[in-house]
């Protein structure tokens, strides 16, 4: 196939591009703008059958002629803003890109679709790539989530998402487009961004700095190795049903501060030498005054796409966590450069 990622260069869209890949039979086309939590090394990378084209999803035309010259036979659209503290401080950013980005690749997608002919049009795909935090808020006691659950999204980024999975919903029905929509759980593993909750206390705690903790640190997620999250990807763009939706989780839950202690301890193991004055990890956890709308659990029901597709997260949280902490410590510098946007 020829398969079109928006935000290939993004934490979970690089791992699902080398998926993809790694089968050597596909052609990848990645669509991504670069923007500050991009690793710029995937714009240049070198492989069979892969090409990089700076674009923003945003831009008609951009995104008209990557299409028209590319002629993917899928478009899988993981491009987004996603960071829920920025989406507070400055909510217009993610309504341009989550929503009115969005609307643009349905939009060019439909356009590309309507003029494909027999087989072409019937096989085409666009997936729409979301998150669990569209359904808001889970009782402690609370079912986990299913794929239909009632959305209430609580901050300015999860209303987002859950605008950009409307739209797509919207688009299948009403135009006819082959969508299909999966919602993730929170994703962790190598190469994310600093800013996310697992790397920046990996990095604070290296560097001896406070992990700051949100109020009681009782929230609950679900986590979801990155690796695992594109295999389920890869499941529904091949075998995924057309209209459907699929909620992918990594049967992780765990209170925030229960991830962090666990940071903690892993790092007493691997990296024992501390920075000056640090005689335990857990000695800098820091507790600060809670975030705004701040969901108390997240947890995700895999029935359907276990049942329909096959698909399982392979790692435990602790097989996974582990192997994280150790890949962070071994890439330091890529972590500085990815700070200082020279990644």
């Amino acid at each position: 196939m020829r398969i079109l990622i928006t935000g290939g260069a993004g934490f979970i869209g690089s791992a699902l591009v080398e998926r993809i890949l790694d089968e050597r039979v596909h052609e990848v086309l990645n669509l991504d703008a670069l923007t500050y939590a991009a690793n710029r090394d995937v714009a240049r990378w070198d492989r069979l059958g892969y090409r990089f084209i700076k674009t923003d999803i945003c831009d008609p035309g951009g995104v008209q002629e990557a299409i028209s010259g590319f002629a993917p036979e899928a478009i899988v659209h993981l491009a987004a803003e996603s960071h829920v503290d920025r989406s507070i401080d400055g909510p217009r950013a993610f309504l341009e890109t989550n929503v009115m980005g969005t609307l643009n690749m349905l939009q060019r997608a439909l356009d590309w679709w309507r003029q494909l002919e027999h087989d072409r049009k019937e096989n085409f795909r666009f997936i729409h790539v979301s998150t669990d935090e569209v359904y808001g808020d889970l009782e402690p006691d609370g079912a986990p989530f299913t794929e239909t659950h009632p959305y209430a999204p609580s901050n300015p980024y999860s209303a987002s998402k859950a605008a950009s999975d409307h739209l797509a919903r919207a688009w299948h029905r009403t135009y006819g487009l082959p969508v299909i929509v999966a919602n993730c759980s929170n994703t962790y593993g190598p190469r994310q961004f600093p800013e996310k909750l697992i790397p920046l206390m990996i990095l604070n705690a290296l560097q001896g700095r406070a992990l700051p903790v949100y109020g009681d640190g009782m929230q609950v997620r679900d986590w979801l190795h990155v690796e695992d999250n594109a295999e389920a990807l890869h499941a529904i763009l091949t075998r995924g049903k057309v209209g459907n939706t699929y909620n992918v989780g990594g049967g992780g839950e765990r209170a925030n501060i229960e991830t962090i202690r666990m940071i903690c301890a892993i790092l007493e193991e691997e990296r024992p030498i501390k920075p000056g004055g640090v005689t335990r990890y857990v000695d800098l956890v820091t507790h600060v005054r809670d975030r705004p709308g701040h969901d108390r659990r997240y947890a995700i029901n895999g029935d359907k796409i276990a049942g329909e597709l096959g698909w399982r997260p392979s790692r435990s949280f602790e097989e996974g966590l582990r192997a994280t902490v150790r890949w962070y410590i071994q890439n330091l510098d890529w972590c500085e450069r990815m700070r200082t946007h020279d990644a």
